[in-house]
C-alpha cells in the first residue's frame, strides 16, 4: 500500500513539474510572437522606428533581447529556480514583490466569487435535480444557461454602470482598501466583482451538481431511504448530496485554479489590484519577465489547487480512497 501510494505521489510531481515546464516554454514562445517588444512599448513604434543602429543595440543589450532564445529562456528559468522572478521596468519592483501584493487580492476574490457560485450553483441542482424536466427544472436550466452565456466582462459592466448610475454607490472609485487595513471598504469593493464571476461559476457547479444528483437519486439506498419514510429534503441533502460531492468537488476546484489567473477582465473593470491585472498591465508593456514568471505562479497555483482538490475528494469519498 505505501508503494502504490509512494509512486502516485512521485508520478503527480512528475507530472506537475512536466506540466509547469510547459506552462514556461510556451508563454515565452507566446510573448516573442506577438508584435512588439519592450523597446517599441516603452518608447513608441515611431520613436523606436528612429533610433539609430547604435542606439537599438544598446537598447536591446539593456532589456537582454540581444541574446539568443535559448539564453534568454535558460536564464529567465535560471534565475525562477532561484527565486529571482525579475524586475518590473516600468515600477522597479521586483516580480516577486509585485506577486506577493497582488495575489492576496485575487486569492480573496477567488475565495468570495466560489462561495457565490457555490450559494447559487448548488441549490440550483438542487431544485432542477428533485423534479427533472419540471417546471423547476426548466428555471435552474434556463438560470445555468444565462449564467454560461453572459460574458463576465458585459455582466460586470452592467452592474458597475446601474449601480453608479441609479444608486451613486462605486467603491471601486475610492483607492483600493486591503483586508485587514479597512475590511469594511474591501468587502464593498470585493462585493460585486466576486458576485460576477461566482454567477459564472454558478453554471459548471449546477450543471455538474444536476448530472451527479440525478445519478445518486436512482441508487437503491435512496429508494430505501425514501421507504422508510424521510423526508424529501433530508433524502436530497443528506443522502443525494452527500453521495454527489466527488463531481461538484472536482468542478468547484478546477473554476478555482482557473479563477487565479482567469479573473483578469474582471479585475480590470472593477480595478481590483490582483495577478490577473498584474499580468494585464504586463502584456501592454512587454515586460516578459512580469508576464512569464506571473503565469508561472498562476500555473503552480492551479496545480497545487488540483492536487488539494484531488486529496479533498479523497476524504469526501471513502470509496475514492480504497480505490
Amino acid at each position: 500500500m505505501e508503494t502504490v501510494l509512494a509512486n502516485r505521489v512521485t508520478r503527480r510531481v512528475v507530472e506537475a513539474v512536466l506540466a509547469l515546464l510547459g506552462v514556461a516554454v510556451l508563454v515565452f514562445v507566446m510573448l516573442r510572437v506577438i508584435p512588439g517588444n519592450q523597446i517599441t512599448a516603452s518608447l513608441g513604434t515611431e520613436a523606436s522606428a528612429a533610433l539609430t543602429p547604435s542606439q537599438e543595440a544598446a537598447l536591446r543589450a539593456y532589456y537582454g533581447l540581444d541574446q539568443p532564445a535559448l539564453a534568454q529562456f535558460f536564464g529567465w528559468l535560471g534565475n525562477v529556480l532561484t527565486g529571482n522572478l525579475g524586475i518590473s521596468q516600468r515600477t522597479g519592483q521586483t516580480v516577486l514583490d509585485m506577486t506577493l501584493a497582488a495575489l492576496p487580492v485575487t486569492i480573496e476574490l477567488a475565495i468570495l466569487a466560489t462561495l457565490f457560485g457555490l450559494l447559487i450553483g448548488i441549490p440550483l441542482a438542487l431544485l432542477s435535480a428533485s423534479r427533472p424536466n419540471s417546471a423547476r427544472d426548466a428555471v435552474g436550466q434556463l438560470v445555468g444557461l444565462a449564467a454560461l452565456s453572459v460574458p463576465s466582462f458585459l455582466l460586470g459592466a452592467a452592474l458597475l454602470s446601474l449601480v453608479s448610475k441609479y444608486l451613486h454607490y462605486n467603491p471601486s472609485a475610492q483607492g483600493f482598501a486591503r483586508l485587514f487595513e479597512d475590511p469594511g471598504l474591501n468587502f464593498q469593493q470585493m462585493l460585486f466583482p466576486s458576485l460576477v464571476l461566482g454567477f459564472g461559476l454558478a453554471a459548471p457547479i449546477m450543471r455538474t451538481g444536476r448530472s451527479a444528483l440525478l445519478e445518486v437519486q436512482t441508487q437503491d439506498f435512496v429508494r430505501t431511504a425514501r421507504g422508510k419514510g424521510v423526508t424529501a429534503l433530508r433524502v436530497q441533502v443528506r443522502h443525494v448530496l452527500h453521495n454527489a460531492l466527488v463531481p461538484i468537488v472536482t468542478m468547484t476546484g478546477i473554476q478555482f485554479g482557473y479563477l487565479l489567473g482567469g479573473a483578469i477582465v474582471v479585475e480590470q473593470i472593477f480595478s481590483v489590484p490582483g495577478i490577473g491585472r498584474q499580468v494585464l498591465i504586463g502584456l501592454q508593456q512587454k515586460e516578459y519577465a512580469v508576464v512569464q514568471s506571473t503565469v508561472l505562479v498562476i500555473a503552480l497555483l492551479f496545480v497545487l489547487v488540483n492536487l488539494l482538490t484531488d486529496l479533498l475528494y479523497r476524504l469526501i469519498d471513502p470509496r475514492v480512497r480504497a480505490s
